[in-house]
């Protein structure tokens, strides 16, 4: 068998069959520049190809409902190692695949009661900023080394190949139209070693770190770090520090004896309802609470069916449950001021009625309204007509004094945005209540998605979170993520804790925007510097490389 000359991929020479060459580029041999390496593909089109393909499902898996979380840096590096070396366009279309495979597995809830063209019109989009995401990436990997010495630039490039990742994480998660923040790599850790990072770093913080691992972990292996095992031990204790880093602490200030309501009751847009049934389904659940003296009811977003504001029947049931319970009832519900429509949680107290009120900051795009309806109805008349009224974003605060326990409040998705629960428990806030309403997504991964969310939530604000949903999954966890208790999906039933009560702010709250700022505009700055002055070659000396043997 012919015999060639090959540097295998780590940097050491090896003979090999001359067939791998078809798969696998070259690493530079002794003596080369790093140009070499920067601008050459790691890997030939058709491994490329492959590994651009096995990205999605491998990085959807890392998120619930299968969760296995080490993959998020198995896709990283995928993906990395088939864009670098490659130009922008060539690798914005291996992005492009890889990114529309991972939201067609990863939201595929979003078909189940819309059909196919939400499903995958979002995942269209998203992986568009997915693949624009893999483009930058393989520019600035191309363009560092032509701005910097090859020493410099091979500590350098995967920094800022973690900030582009995040600099993408942060636009998509934003815009348009407030933006889709799910399939961070943050959210597939929440029963991972590294979640306590969030309570340090914030969200944003932690998926940078999550980033840069594995494509650190490249860089080493593509540098020969194989056969110099001594190298591997700095990296080891960092990745070993990471994983023990605690839980940043809050004080624990007392309890709270706070009922979740878990109704079960007819709650999707298409569910089959007379007025006023979901509303009788939370009602009957409740019920068994009667000599469990809660100190708060807490009802799941559109817990109510009828407004209690407007409806009668509705305020009389919330006026007679709580005034057997003595304790105010905080329900979800659907409420009209000035013409505008709100999703909306109440606070009420039995015989006074509504004394807080809190309306959803982050409805949904096309689920929850539709903006620049004038435009998009005519492109997709019947799915539009769906969607009758428009819900107004909110602009109350999202904290409620519970009869002196200070809780924040998110309404469903407000769970992915970074800012609403660090500015309510920048206001006080004691516990957090997260009500949603999953009965459109039916028995999916999407509420074990969002669960998770929430219980990082809990660990990056240090406060224990009731999650209480329609219909499940529902959860009371404690600040350090634990499971205080849950309510079985898809069936009506209770929980009741003695939940803690923490304050103090962790620097995950406290330095988390700052952080968030910092690392997204600093992407852009950094694709933008590589832009503009890594179009000129450093001068090097011609590399030699070595012919192959016959």
């Amino acid at each position: 068998m012919t015999q060639r000359f090959i540097p295998d991929f780590s940097g050491a020479s090896v003979l090999a069959d001359g067939r791998w060459r078809r798969f696998l580029r070259p690493a530079p041999l002794p003596g080369e520049t790093s140009r070499l390496s920067a601008e050459t593909p790691w890997v030939r089109w058709p491994l490329a190809l492959l590994l651009a393909l096995g990205t999605g499902p491998v990085l959807a898996s890392a998120f619930p409902a299968l969760g296995w979380w080490p993959l998020t840096f198995v896709g990283v590096i995928m993906i990395t190692l088939a864009v670098i070396g490659r130009g922008f366009w060539a690798a914005t279309g291996l992005g492009l695949l890889a990114g529309i495979g991972f939201y067609l597995a990863l939201v595929s809830w979003t078909a189940l009661y819309l059909g196919p063209v939400p499903w995958l019109a979002l995942s269209t989009l998203e992986g568009i900023f997915f693949g624009l995401g893999a483009g930058f990436i393989a520019v600035v990997a191309r363009r560092i080394p032509r701005i910097f010495s090859p020493r410099i630039a091979w500590v350098l490039t995967p920094l800022v190949i973690a900030t582009v990742w995040i600099t993408r994480e942060e636009i998509a998660g934003n815009w348009p139209y407030g933006g889709f923040a799910w399939g961070r790599l943050v959210l597939a850790h929440a029963e991972s070693p590294f979640a306590s990072l969030v309570s340090w770093i914030g969200f944003t913080g932690t998926s940078f770190v999550l980033a840069l691992l594995p494509v650190v972990f490249l860089y080493l292996w593509r540098s020969g770090i194989a056969h110099r095992p001594a190298r591997v031990l700095l990296p080891a204790l960092v990745v070993a520090a990471l994983i023990a880093v605690p839980l940043a602490q809050t004080e624990k200030i007392g309890t709270s004896r706070i009922a979740a309501v878990q109704g079960n009751g007819p709650a999707g847009y298409f569910d089959k309802r007379e007025p006023g049934d979901v509303l009788q389904s939370q009602l009957k659940a409740s019920l068994p609470l009667l000599d469990k003296r809660p100190d708060m009811v807490v009802w799941p977003e559109n817990g109510s069916d009828l407004n209690p504001m407007l409806d009668p029947r509705a305020s009389q049931a919330l006026n007679s449950l709580g005034q057997m319970l003595d304790a105010p009832i905080i329900t979800g519900t659907i409420t009209q001021r000035d013409g505008n429509y709100y999703n909306t949680s109440l606070m009420w107290e039995a015989g006074q009625g509504p004394l807080d009120g809190y309306d959803k900051v982050r409805p949904v795009p096309f689920g929850e309204y539709v903006p620049d309806r004038s435009f998009w109805e005519p492109l997709a008349p019947d799915l539009i007509g769906l969607i009758g009224r428009d819900y107004t974003p909110g602009t109350r605060d999202n904290v409620f004094d519970v009869r002196g326990t200070i809780a924040a409040i998110s309404i469903c998705f407000d769970i992915v945005d970074d800012n609403l629960l660090r500015e309510g428990v920048e206001r006080g806030a004691q516990v957090i209540l997260a009500q949603t309403n999953n009965a459109d997504f039916g028995k999916t991964a999407e509420n074990e998605q969002q669960l998770a969310i929430a219980r990082l939530r809990a660990l990056e604000t240090g406060r224990a979170l009731v999650n209480i949903s329609t219909v499940g999954t529902s959860q009371t966890v404690d600040a350090n993520g634990h499971t205080l208790a849950e309510i079985a999906p898809y069936k009506p039933g209770y929980m009741i804790t003695d939940v803690p009560l923490y304050r103090g702010v962790t620097p995950g709250v406290e330095w988390g925007q700052t952080l968030q700022i910092i690392l997204g505009w600093s992407g852009a700055m950094m694709i933008a510097g590589a832009l503009a002055f890594g179009t000129r070659r450093r001068t090097r000396p011609r590399a030699t490389r070595v012919p192959p043997l016959d």
